[in-house]
């Protein structure tokens, strides 16, 4: 008999102790087997979205896993069959994908959004297809910023690289109307208040000038929405130009012009994700993953011919440690 409160074409959601007893079972699968991996890194890595996106679909109910609509914290196996809103997802050689990896030169004018409600252009409006999933961005800039933007197909990835706690280090050139003082740089350094927090830089070096404009390279460890720009307007100074060089390991590939896109070769993004590994082990043993995170160094060469020459203004020891990855030279112009 139907029950006349039900709706039809609701998701069957299992009950509390069925729901309890499927997490028991799993959770034996799960230890005997060791394959099992968390439904929303599944979804992820198939670069259907990121890991929290993922979440927001599962908890939604429109994630079925072998006829039976999906919970948050079920593990699946290799063998488990995935329907995403009532489509099958296909895990054939998920895990031997070596994920893509774009580097894109985002000039000023253009939003980091695949629709707007206004109509102003978008840095997905150039990208190449793909085959599989979809370009997923790395760490947004503003309508108003320029430079580097990393896009991949793995939403594990770019959770990787996105996460505050990862801490993934970035370095900007700013150019501002007029100077800071040696207060106001201290007062960057050691932190300052915004709306949403405390907010710091782990490095600040003068990058000199002409006139009223000045430049100085920055680096912090996190990517809150217009933190730099609102950084500097706590000191009184407004920021005319702003420019990311550098997220994480990955520079903006020299001669790589403003609009223009290149592809990491596979050997690069091999070397790239082994340096992150790497990184990650290192990390897990002194309980921290800061890649870079409050030290001071000097600043390497210039990487783009808008800004000006860089003189090193601060004194540093310089960065030790492994050799990044080269992104430029290293890929596919397209």
């Amino acid at each position: 008999m139907t029950n006349p409160e039900e709706k039809p074409g609701m998701p069957e959601v299992p009950s509390g102790s069925e729901l309890e007893a499927e997490r028991t079972l799993s959770a034996m699968k799960a230890k005997a087997s060791g394959k099992s991996e968390k439904l929303q890194k599944v979804l992820a890595d198939l670069g259907l979205g990121s890991r929290r996106a993922m979440e927001v679909v599962i908890d939604e109910g429109r994630v079925e896993v072998n006829g039976k609509t999906a919970y948050l914290g079920l593990r699946v196996f290799p063998e488990d069959e995935i329907r995403v809103n009532g489509k099958k997802v296909s895990r054939d050689d998920a895990e031997e994908d070596l994920p893509r990896v774009l580097l894109y030169n985002k000039p000023e004018g253009e939003i980091v959004s695949m629709k707007d409600p206004e109509g102003r252009p978008s840095v997905f409006d150039h990208l190449p297809p793909i085959d599989k999933g979809r370009w997923i961005v790395v760490g947004r800039l503003d309508f108003n910023t320029e430079g580097l933007l990393i896009f991949t197909s793995s939403g594990q990835l770019a959770n990787l690289l996105m996460h505050p706690r990862n801490a993934i280090e970035r370095e900007y050139m700013v150019r501002v109307t007029g100077e800071l003082t040696d207060e106001m740089g201290e007062r960057l350094v050691t932190g300052v208040m915004l709306d949403d927090g405390p907010a710091r830089f782990a490095h600040i070096s003068d990058q000199g000038g002409t006139g009223l404009n000045h430049w100085y390279l920055v680096r912090l460890s996190e990517g809150r929405n217009r933190e730099v720009r609102r950084m500097f307007e706590a000191v009184g100074l407004v920021v005319s130009r702003l420019i990311r060089v550098r997220f994480g390991d990955l520079e903006l590939p020299r001669g790589l012009r403003r609009g223009e896109k290149s592809e990491m070769s596979r050997e690069s993004v091999q070397e790239w994700l082994l340096h992150l590994k790497l990184a990650q082990q290192k990390a897990a043993e002194k309980g921290e993953f800061s890649h870079g995170h409050g030290r001071k160094s000097a600043p390497r060469r210039d990487r783009r011919s808008q800004a000006p020459k860089r003189e090193n203004r601060e004194g540093g020891s310089g960065r030790t440690g492994a050799r990044r990855p080269r992104a430029h030279g290293s890929g596919t112009r397209l």
